[in-house]
């Protein structure tokens, strides 16, 4: 009996046990609903007073005061995220731009007026400078907290795609002159404006894409001009006729004219100060190594002959085409990575976009957090300040305006805010900036353009003198009977007279026939190089697939000649050739050159001051101008220009440093662009003004370099 009733008290156990169990499980689940419950209804409430702000104006009363229980939710994020039961923040997640300090920033809350309906631009825009002031230094502390890392060196490669394809761009059209006079016969008066042509296409784009920047955002209008830049130079490397290949260059120049003013200006704004001036210099490389790399394509692809086809006797795709496809891969690479890089915090700030900017700046900071191994680090900033922004309203009638219409305004109004920002460049503070700076840029860019377009000439004015003396002149000569079918170079026949002769799979370089007669002569396969039949008379001769084109019988008499199978277009040549080698090699010398002075630059930049830096790399590149009267010899000349270059590139770094730091944001990429593009109107200046004195005379470039340099 006694073992029943244990075993009957143990069953009761048991079971009161698993009904208490039941209950406090019933219970819980009870209570997590009811706090489910909670948390959706003020989710819910929340979500509705933000939905329905006209709504809510019958809680307030005339004077604006709440008529009802406290809110629990004013004054907090509009994000849900971070919160918890008790409203908690936690550390480092974003909350929203505080609706309790919107009042002092000028943005209305419900039931209060906005207070900006009553001030004038005057004071909209002292409250607007105030607030960039404040923000500037926010930012700076904002930017360490960042740190410098990975973002900061991924970001450095993309934007050095950039800035190395504007090194190229400019020195393409040196590059591939001496091979498209050749091939689509530009005349020696037509050949300085392809020089020239993409100097004057990078000034107004410098200019334009630069106001745009400030306008629409850096990456944007950069992503926008490297794509204009990529596809025209793609599209130069086809085209036949010099018109058509002269406009590609022009706005392929036009694309590339904004990389350098936007690339720094992008790169600066998530650079902390102590590391701007040698990062900067740094980025500068690019635009060496851009140098290096279209010498040393050109000098691996254009010689090359066998690089080249064609589809029949109209269509022509030589080498320097080649080259200029090879040369446009920079931009692609630059347009692609472009693509997967955000837009700088500091523009979106600048433009009231506090939201994506802090998103921006988080992810800088995780990014450079986790490179370091330390991911578990809290972005702390909750708030960043936003300048006041002024509203610039246009009218566009919808209804009875057509689309060409509404697009043209709004281009117009786009020129108009560029136009409008440039003279903000000539108001104080930065007047007296902008005023020094262009005396600087306009100064030192006449200096090095024109020099740089007068050593080469100098070296190919030597070579040319050399290449005279070793020329052979025939006088009252009388050939008959003869079969030339060899090449004939550096020669000059004056009276003379060929009866009989055969012309035949044969070169002629260099060659000039003047008063010549040709009787009974027959021309076939007959490759031409800087050759001129000048006042000669041909009398029942035959050409048969030559290339001697008419441009080349200046003043020449044809009596009873026929013409079969003549090759149209001009063609090129390079066997025996040595000058292009020699032209290329000169070239990657002088931009290697800098690397030396690139080094200095970015070591120093930070140490010794940007105005010293400047001022003694201009000093020292006037003064190396004076050796040039010691250059007698080529290698001496090319020594000279090594010298040169590597003076001058510190000067050139510390003016790009020196232009980014002296304007604010809103001006920044603006002021660089006008900057850049008086840069280039002094290039087209100083190579019309250097060009013309390499024959004349030495002293003048000289002294001209010397003072501009020096002053």
């Amino acid at each position: 009996m006694d073992g029943a009733y244990k075993m009957e008290d143990r069953t009761s156990l048991v079971k009161g046990a698993q009904d208490i169990a039941k209950e406090v499980k019933r219970q819980t689940v009870k209570k997590v609903n009811k706090t489910v419950d909670k948390a959706q209804d003020g989710y819910t409430q929340r979500s509705y007073n933000r939905f329905q702000g006209d709504e809510d104006a019958e809680y307030y009363t005339e004077g604006g005061n709440y008529d009802g229980e406290a809110n629990e939710d004013e004054g907090s994020s509009e994000a849900t995220e971070g919160h918890d039961e008790d409203d908690e923040i936690y550390e480092g997640e974003y909350q929203g731009i505080p609706n309790t300090e919107q009042n002092k920033d000028g943005v209305a809350a419900l039931g209060h007026p906005n207070q900006d309906d009553h001030k004038d631009r005057h004071e909209l825009e002292t409250e607007r400078k105030a607030d960039e002031e404040e923000l500037a230094q926010q930012y700076e502390l904002i930017i360490q907290e960042c740190g410098h890392g990975r973002f900061q060196w991924a970001l450095f490669f993309v934007l050095g795609m950039a800035l190395m394809a504007d090194g190229v761009e400019v020195f393409v059209v040196g590059f591939v002159l001496p091979s498209a006079e050749t091939d689509i016969c530009i005349p020696n008066s037509g050949s300085g404006w392809l020089g020239s042509i993409v100097y004057l296409g990078m000034m107004v784009g410098a200019f334009f894409w630069g106001g745009l920047a400030d306008k629409v955002g850096r990456r944007q209008s950069l992503l926008i001009c490297m794509s204009v830049n990529g596809f025209f130079a793609f599209l130069s490397s086809f085209v036949q006729g010099y018109g058509f290949f002269l406009f590609c260059r022009l706005l392929s120049g036009f694309g590339i004219g904004g990389a350098v003013p936007v690339v720094f200006s992008y790169f600066s704004e998530v650079l902390a100060r102590e590391k701007r001036g040698e990062h900067l210099s740094w980025l500068c490389m690019f635009w060496m190594i851009g140098g290096i790399y279209a010498s040393a394509m050109a000098w691996a692809i254009i010689p090359h002959y066998g690089w080249s086809f064609s589809m029949g006797s109209a269509y022509q795709f030589h080498s320097w085409r080649v080259f200029v496809v090879m040369c446009a891969l920079p931009c692609v690479s630059a347009v692609v990575a472009l693509t997967f890089m955000p837009e700088s915090p500091r523009f979106l700030l600048e433009v009231g976009k506090h939201d994506e900017a802090w998103m921006i700046l988080k992810q800088i900071h995780d990014t450079n957090m986790r490179a370091r191994g330390q991911p578990e680090k809290v972005f702390t900033v909750n708030r960043i300040k936003t300048p006041k922004q002024i509203d610039e309203l246009i009218e566009i009638d919808n209804d009875t305006g057509t689309w060409y219409k509404r697009c043209y305004v709004r281009v117009r109004t786009e020129l108009d805010g560029i136009w409008l920002t440039f003279m903000r460049c000539f108001n104080y503070p930065v007047k007296d900036n902008t005023t020094k700076l262009a005396a600087v840029w306009f100064t030192l860019s006449f200096g090095y353009y024109g020099l740089s377009v007068w050593f080469p000439d100098v070296i190919k004015h030597l070579q040319a003198e050399e290449y005279a003396t070793r020329r052979k002149t025939f006088e009252f000569e009388r050939v008959s009977d003869i079969n030339f079918n060899f090449t004939l170079e550096n020669q000059v026949y004056s009276n003379g007279i060929f009866i009989n002769d055969r012309f035949t799979m044969m070169k002629f370089k260099s060659v000039t026939f003047e008063d010549t007669l040709f009787k009974n002569c027959y021309f076939e396969d007959v490759t031409t190089l800087s050759t001129y039949f000048r006042n000669c008379t041909f009398m029942d001769t035959k050409f048969f697939n030559t290339d001697l084109e008419p441009y080349k019988y200046s003043g020449s008499r044809f009596i009873n000649c026929t013409f079969e199978h003549n090759k149209t277009g001009c063609q090129i040549s390079f066997d025996d050739d040595y000058s292009a080698y020699w032209i290329y090699f000169v070239n990657f010398l002088g931009t290697l050159a800098v690397l030396p002075g690139n080094i200095v630059s970015a070591l120093l930049m930070d140490r010794i001051g940007r105005l010293t830096m400047l001022g003694g790399s201009m000093i020292l590149s006037g003064i190396s101008c004076f050796f040039l009267w010691f250059g007698t010899s080529e290698s001496m000349m090319i020594g000279m220009l090594c010298l040169y270059n590597g003076l001058t590139i510190s000067a050139w770094n510390s003016l790009d440093v020196i232009t980014v730091e002296l304007y604010p944001t809103d001006r920044r990429a603006t002021g660089f662009g006008f900057l850049n593009a008086l840069c280039k109107a002094a290039a087209v200046l100083g190579n019309l003004i250097f060009g013309s004195l390499v024959i004349i005379t030495k002293a003048i470039p000289i002294l001209l370099a010397s003072t501009v340099l020096i002053s």
